[in-house]
């Protein structure tokens, strides 16, 4: 057993506490990381505000990257000193979605409270969605790790983790967008950039990004998007009809806010495709006019993680951030300690930041 320090959810919508709890050993088929970094994600938000339930305590935390101290005697492929990515994507290798190529669905899940962490009294502590990385090391299941170089300094690195894979994976895997397609991205912070570098990777022709503040447009174009309309606009879709009369290909929601699904649809052409990425809070609801769809021959599809293959699609983004193609220094907004986490928490809620990063 080792004593980490972590930030520790004990009530919804509350400040986390930092606590010293007790990590367990790596298990036959885990790894235990020694954390560098760990970015905030609004999903860990969405947790910590009880938007979406769960168990608690807890720890959250789910984009990092550290070095490997430990590893179970059924793990191959990883070694101790390794330097890897931690993510949320646990893979059986062995459900129907994992065996089609689909492992952020994996079907098997461990049970809730046979976790790692248990707290200064004993009490079990949630590690959140399979990781708890808001804390200096963590037990993992070796699935839910994969190596990266040495060079890529740590704060950018661990965005692969969720955010560039989500955002990315949402353009390349779930819309497959092709070249000379046009792309919606609604939202474009930290996912819907990402999301609009994936477009631009894929070779579309017009890249259109829609958010409620300029500055953000404004920041969309230096990641690829070649156009920008305000949400406020007076019917944003009929705008996108001046750039692009036929309408759009298709149209990634990257925000959790649920106006943004209000009216999304509008913005796709024939056949178009709606990928909803962002995630808003449970209950919430929307409409849409279903004669539309089928008339028109359109889509609503989800993308979890981009659905993302973490051994195929790690690899080649990274060698894209090599080649200077994929922007991962520039989507961090902070550098924060573990100590100033929920200041770190409410600069993100304002909405400015593109991923605001815990430095270990």
């Amino acid at each position: 057993m080792t004593t980490i320090k972590a930030a520790v959810c004990r009530t919804f919508d509350a400040p986390l506490t930092i606590e010293q709890i007790t990590l367990a050993p790596a298990g036959p088929a885990q790894v235990q990381v020694e954390m560098e970094a760990c970015a905030i994600c609004h999903s860990d938000i969405s947790y910590i505000d009880g938007g979406w339930g769960g168990q608690l305590p807890a720890v959250y935390g789910h984009e990092g990257i550290g070095r490997v101290t430990g590893v179970g005697d059924q793990v191959s492929g990883i070694a101790t000193g390794d330097r890897v990515l931690v993510t949320l994507i646990r893979a059986c290798q062995q459900c129907a979605s994992c065996s089609t190529g689909h492992p952020a669905h994996c079907a098997t899940t461990p049970p809730p409270h046979d976790g790692p962490l248990t707290d200064a009294d004993g009490d079990p502590v949630l590690g959140a969605m399979n990781c708890g990385a808001f804390a200096e090391a963590v037990t993992v299941h070796s699935s839910q790790v994969v190596r990266i170089p040495e060079e890529i300094p740590a704060a950018a690195a661990c965005l692969l983790s969720c955010g560039v894979i989500t955002g990315v994976g949402a353009a390349v895997n779930t819309a497959g967008i092709r070249p000379g397609q046009t792309v919606v991205v609604i939202g474009t912070g930290g996912v819907g950039l990402n999301a609009i570098q994936g477009a631009r990777i894929a070779g579309a022709a017009r890249i259109v990004a829609i958010d409620m503040s300029q500055e953000k447009l404004d920041a969309a174009l230096e990641f690829g998007a070649t156009d920008g309309i305000l949400a406020t606009a007076d019917k944003p879709w009929a705008r996108l009809r001046d750039i692009a009369p036929t309408g759009a290909d298709a149209v990634l929601i990257c925000t959790g806010a649920i106006q943004a699904y209000q009216g999304a649809l509008r913005f796709l052409g024939n056949r178009g495709k709606a990928v909803l990425v962002g995630m808003p809070h449970s209950g919430q609801m929307t409409e849409y006019e279903p004669v539309m769809l089928a008339a028109l021959g359109q889509g609503i599809v989800g993308s979890k993680m981009g659905d993302a293959v973490l051994s195929r699609d790690i690899p080649w983004m990274i060698d894209l951030y090599q080649q200077g193609r994929l922007k991962l220094d520039e989507l961090v907004s902070g550098l924060w300690s573990l100590e100033q986490i929920n200041e770190a928490l409410d600069d993100t809620r304002g909405g400015g930041a593109r991923r605001n990063v815990i430095l270990f």
